[in-house]
């Protein structure tokens, strides 16, 4: 049984939207939940670790990529069940990154780790949730609309 699958209580998890100019950090999962798809980097929460620090720490282990977190985009559940038992259940904390320093290189529980063109998203088998974290961390960080008088 892989880590954290049956748990007794809700895992606190991270993900880090990492932009850089018009691309965005995306991981091929290795392992369950979602294997085979790609999505942002997280995972779990430490013990004594913050939300920020766990953007950081999942982002390097995963891909090799230094962040700065800015701030937290969104909050939701992950859950799945397996008949009446919940097997995944991670309230999944995303954060938006700045790209610092590094080429991804795929570690840890990625089988492949990259940068994607906003536009390529449609070509990968990206998780839903992915895709709907990433669409509004873009908004967050495009600039307002100017205002015309």
């Amino acid at each position: 049984m892989a880590a954290n699958e049956f748990p007794p209580r809700p895992v606190p998890a991270v993900g880090a939207i990492v932009f850089r100019n018009s691309e965005v950090l995306l991981v091929r999962r290795g392992a369950p939940p979602n294997r085979g798809l790609w999505s942002v980097p997280g995972g779990a929460v430490e013990i004594g670790e913050t939300v920020e620090q766990a953007a950081v720490r999942e982002t390097r282990e995963e891909t090799g990529v230094d962040v700065r977190p800015t701030g937290v985009v969104w909050v939701t559940d992950y859950i799945e069940r397996k008949g009446d038992r919940v097997r995944w259940h991670y309230v999944l904390i995303d954060v938006l990154c700045e790209y610092v320093r590094n080429e991804p290189f795929p570690a840890s529980d990625a089988e492949n780790a990259r940068f994607v063109e906003l536009p390529e998203l449609g070509e990968l088998d990206v998780a839903p949730e992915a895709l709907d974290v990433i669409a509004k961390a873009a908004a967050a960080r495009a600039p307002p609309a100017s205002r015309t008088a």
